[in-house]
């Protein structure tokens, strides 16, 4: 079978291109899963001469057609009814093996969803991790959007209420966060400007706050202390200056002379 190019996804942007030597031999091993099956006669039909139950992976099954073999999920062998005896031209037993690496991803998508939400990106990048046909994989990650059991959209909006409201990070680590996860950069943007600036704000003042009070010294070093652990969870030098500026407003002290804590 062909292995094409990706029509969907966002690897590239989720984790850096794998070495050539290492592509290549995902498609060494690929080939070998089919036996070269480019060598399968084009001229007629062939006769499944064996079918074998494998131990891995689980419910799968070889089948023989003299010296080649595919590898398919039993469900696959069932519904095209590839028992010893029955014929297949290649084109057929080409469509077989597509349909079955689409099956497979997308049994492995489900199982991957089924622990918590994840973005196209992670869906893919965990689907070529096990090898499988890449367009077989970028079928998957479609068809899993179209059913709405993938939405980056809103995993993105999601993820930066939380991380924000309830981790107390910045919307710089947060951006950091979606794009590892392969998010789509407009919809990052679309997430951190939906957010807003006032729950970031309100989220800095409270970490400004709580550091502040466990945090000793001269008041110079406390400011510089301060600051610094704001701007290390994410937030920019402007919000992290406003939240340090509440804190000292509400703690009675002085505020001025902050320039020297964001530099």
């Amino acid at each position: 079978m062909a292995f094409g190019k990706r029509s969907y996804g966002n690897r590239r942007n989720y984790k850096q291109s794998e070495s050539t030597e290492e592509e290549e031999n995902k498609k060494a091993r690929r080939e070998e899963r089919l036996n070269h099956f480019g060598d399968f006669p084009e001229d007629e039909s062939q006769e499944v001469t064996l079918v074998e139950l494998l131990r891995r992976p689980v419910n799968s099954y070889r089948i023989y057609f003299g010296p080649h073999y595919v590898t398919v999920h039993e469900s696959t062998m069932i519904r095209y009814g590839m028992t010893k005896g029955s014929f297949f031209d290649k084109d057929a037993v080409q469509e077989i093996v597509q349909d079955n690496e689409q099956q497979v991803a997308y049994s492995q998508a489900l199982n991957y969803l089924s622990f918590k939400p994840r973005t196209s990106g992670e869906i893919e990048q965990k689907l070529l991790e096990k090898e499988l046909d890449p367009e077989a994989v970028a079928a998957t990650v479609k068809r899993l959007v179209d059913e709405k059991l993938i939405d980056d959209a809103f995993y993105a909006q999601e993820w930066t209420r939380q991380r924000i409201n309830g981790k107390k990070k910045g919307k710089v680590v947060v951006k950091q966060e979606l794009r590892r996860k392969g998010i789509d950069p407009e919809l990052i943007d679309d997430a951190l400007e939906a957010m807003g600036d006032d729950a970031e704000l309100r989220s800095a003042e409270e970490l400004a706050a709580k550091k502040w009070r466990t945090t000793k010294g001269e008041l110079w070093d406390r400011k510089r202390k301060t600051a610094a652990f704001i701007m290390r969870r994410g937030f920019s030098s402007d919000i992290a200056r406003k939240a340090l500026d509440h804190v000292l407003s509400s703690e009675g002290e002085d505020s001025e002379g902050l320039g020297t804590e964001f530099d």
